[in-house]
């Protein structure tokens, strides 16, 4: 049994191919070609290199996706007999359904399979248009009428425009969204003599001529409008498509190994950290670094959404749907016809809604997940229990309580009962969450912003003291304690 190597012709003249690609097309393995219509077919033949090609199987097969699984196939099976050199168009990695199916089909036959890099028709697109692929262009192809629709609120590029037949069909399901007369670019031959990159309205796009196998169309993004127009309209669409794409593609055959291993509780601890960081850029108004960390929480959302999707229990869209339909659902005041009087009559509809939907708990402490961090869950229990009438009345009580609780600690200490003060100080700390609670503070927020503050506090101690040139120990502890007070200073001016 042999191996497959699989290598790119690169997006036009055989300039484009990387001297390993040659190297391995001229090491005498047996070498198949998707197809033969690519510029570089000519090259091969003046150098001698003998291959086949499987253009053939596309007048066998009535639809793409059974050519391509043919063709991966015919691969395969070659692979039986020896060595194969696979070589597509452009670049493996870019819009080749075939090195999919044979990524997913190699590890099940046992066949070693190794993907080149090449260059691709999009590296020479980006240089034409003068557009970065980061700012969120997204490729397609020219039959995905579904991606077609979203055009216009990001850049796409639209790849196997391959008749004029299709270039119609893409016209009418573009202006279905864009009008007549959008800015559009025809792309054609690129890194060929005769390349062609030009500006034609979208009413013209059937009309171009030489339309073939190397056409693709560039639809440019609408230009967003400054603050007060369009881009700030409540109605504006925000598109969630390119994560989703980035996910799927890093947890896909081919991928990143390190994502393709995940699991729901492999990174259950990485949404925590995540949210905390959030809440870290809150606290300092950091509003830069607010944007990057809800970004990260989303990519949790999407990774998460991505995994049970390929398991089949829900995808990303049904995450969608259900946080929106229950955001309507309990908000009849604004969607529906119900009429309240405050804050507070909102807060008890929620809750008599959530109670009508939630059948499944039957118990008043239901739904407080023992994963989440102590104080938070201390706080949400005893939330519900005060709600069920389980409450002191009085925050004088409830102090009192923190004191009782306290001396019942130190007496624990005093006797050198370890096991019992360390349950008294879990009373502690859950009679001072009920005390917050009672001062409307949530004691999670509170200690992770004093966390924060301390890491902050002592990052300046600890640079005094290296700027000192003196060890820790030559310090006493009030002239450290003057460095902390420094620190403080320090805040209290910025935030100022």
């Amino acid at each position: 049994m042999g191996a497959i190597t699989v290598v790119g012709l690169g997006p036009g003249a055989a300039g484009y191919l990387s001297l390993e690609t040659i190297d391995l097309l001229e090491s005498g393995a047996r070498v198949i070609l998707r197809t033969e219509r690519h510029p570089t077919v000519g090259w091969l033949r003046e150098q001698d290199i003998n291959f086949t090609s499987c253009d053939a199987i596309y007048e066998q097969e009535d639809s793409f996706e059974k050519v391509y699984e043919k063709i991966a196939e015919c691969v395969l099976a070659a692979a039986d007999n020896g060595d194969v050199v696979y070589a597509v168009p452009g670049s493996p990695f870019v819009a080749e359904r075939t090195v999919t199916l044979l990524l997913e089909n190699a590890l099940e036959r046992k066949i070693k399979i190794d993907i080149w890099p090449a260059m691709s028709f999009l590296d020479l697109a980006y240089g034409k248009l003068n557009i970065d692929p980061v700012a969120g262009l997204r490729i397609i192809d020219a039959v995905d009428f579904e991606a077609v629709s979203a055009a216009g609120k990001y850049p796409i590029i639209v790849t196997q425009v391959y008749s004029r037949l299709v270039a119609s069909d893409l016209k009418i399901a573009l202006m279905d969204v864009l009008d007549d007369d959008y800015p559009v670019y025809f792309l054609r031959n690129l890194g060929l003599p005769d390349e062609e990159c030009r500006e034609i309205k979208l009413y013209e796009l059937d009309r171009q001529q030489g339309i073939d196998h190397l056409t693709s169309i560039f639809v440019p993004a609408q230009a967003e409008e400054k603050p007060g127009g369009a881009a700030a309209d409540p109605g504006r669409i925000f598109d969630i498509q390119p994560l989703a794409e980035v996910i799927r593609r890093l947890r896909s055959p081919g991928g990143c190994p390190w994502d393709i291993e995940q699991t729901h509780d492999s990174i259950r601890s990485n949404m925590i950290e995540e949210v905390y960081e959030y809440l870290e850029a809150v606290d300092g108004r950091d509003f830069p670094g607010m944007c990057e960390e809800l970004g990260d929480i989303l990519m949790q959302v999407v990774f998460h959404a991505r995994m049970a999707e390929e398991a089949g229990n829900f995808n990303l869209q049904d995450v969608i749907d259900e946080v929106t339909e229950k955001l309507i659902r309990r908000h009849p005041h604004v969607f529906g016809d119900l009429s309240v009087a405050g804050s507070d009559e909102v807060l008890r509809n929620w809750e008599a809604i959530k109670k009508l939907e939630k059948t499944e708990r039957t118990h008043i402490l239901d739904g407080v997940g023992v994963g989440l961090p102590a104080l938070l869950r201390a706080y949400k229990m005893q939330g519900k229990a005060a709600k069920a009438g389980f409450d002191w009345s009085d925050k004088k009580d409830v102090w009192k309580k923190v004191q009782e609780e306290l001396e019942e600690l130190q007496e624990a200490l005093e006797k050198c009962d370890f096991k019992a003060a360390e349950s008294e100080l879990g009373d502690v700390l859950f009679a001072l969450v009920n005390y917050a609670r009672h001062n409307k503070i949530e004691p999670e927020t509170a200690l992770n912003g004093t966390n924060n503050r301390f890491a902050r506090r002592f990052g300046y101690v600890e640079q005094r003291v290296k700027e000192s040139g003196r060890e820790w120990k030559d310090f006493t502890l009030a002239e450290l304690d003057g460095f902390w007070d420094a620190a403080k200073a320090k805040e209290r001016e910025e935030n100022l």
